[in-house]
């Protein structure tokens, strides 16, 4: 007897006047958890994953409004239309890397609200927002988003300055201070670094400066809100989360020896 691909069948016997008998008795197989059983089992493949993005930016939208909220908070209202196909109340997009959860939305207007936290105010750049101030916007990933740039969760590690701009060809050269010079042993030459949620590459660190740079050719550069920004302004910096879990793996190793 042949059992399906989602099944499995097992024998089993059991002696009775002195005769084997065999018992049929069939096991799921661990198979059914990546075979499309039904409808409600492909559509929930494409659920978002919380605060989890790629670094690739879906498209710039714009703010429409930064103020106090009805709730005592503060409420970011942004017009955008990509981001919007598709999106539920609940469900995460990233506002210039910031993993933020949308509290409104209406499609005939393109935008949607998302609500700050007075901690999100204080240890991001979005408090320099304003009305017509561009930012990046990516929706969290599905477990069928193809994956192109880095692992990034959205939780602001702290901010950086642009403290150069400088074209080369049709590229450009951007140096940035970072705030926090803690974080500067997690940015390595050729490692990811968030920059206002975008998954970058980075070329230097000049430790004796808390500088690190990156380089964006030009089709990057007609994609994001980066080299719209003036030398002296704020972006979001997210280091790679890889170097964290070494870093702790190692910490707790030295202290278990």
């Amino acid at each position: 007897m042949a059992a399906s691909s989602c099944s499995r069948l097992t024998l089993t016997h059991r002696f009775h006047n002195s005769q084997i008998t065999p018992h049929l008795r069939f096991k799921p197989s661990p198979l059914r958890f990546f075979l499309p059983s039904s409808s409600s089992t492909r559509k929930s493949i494409h659920r978002p994953i919380q605060c989890l993005f790629t670094g690739l930016v879906e498209e710039m939208g714009t703010v429409k409004k930064l103020g106090a909220a009805s709730n005592g908070g503060f409420d970011l209202k942004v017009e955008a239309k990509t981001v919007l196909d598709g999106v539920s109340l609940g469900d995460s997009i990233a506002v210039n890397g910031t993993c933020l959860t949308v509290t409104e939305f209406d499609t005939k207007a393109s935008d949607f609200t998302v609500g700050l936290a007075p901690e999100t105010l204080r240890k991001t750049s979005l408090i320099e927002l304003e009305p017509g101030s561009p930012v990046n916007l990516e929706r969290s990933v599905t477990p069928v988003t193809r994956m192109g740039g880095h692992f990034v969760q959205g939780h602001v590690d702290g901010t950086g300055e642009i403290v150069s701009m400088v074209p080369e060809r049709d590229s450009l050269w951007i140096k940035v201070r970072v705030n926090k010079v803690d974080l500067l042993k997690y940015i390595v030459p050729k490692g990811f670094i968030a920059v206002d949620g975008t998954s970058l590459t980075v070329v230097d660190v000049f430790d004796d400066e808390a500088c690190f740079n990156f380089m964006l050719v030009a089709y990057t550069q007609s994609k994001i809100v980066i080299p719209l920004k003036n030398v002296g302004q704020k972006v979001n910096l997210e280091v790679d989360i890889l170097g964290k879990y070494v870093e702790r793996l190692l910490r707790t190793n030295a202290y278990a020896s």
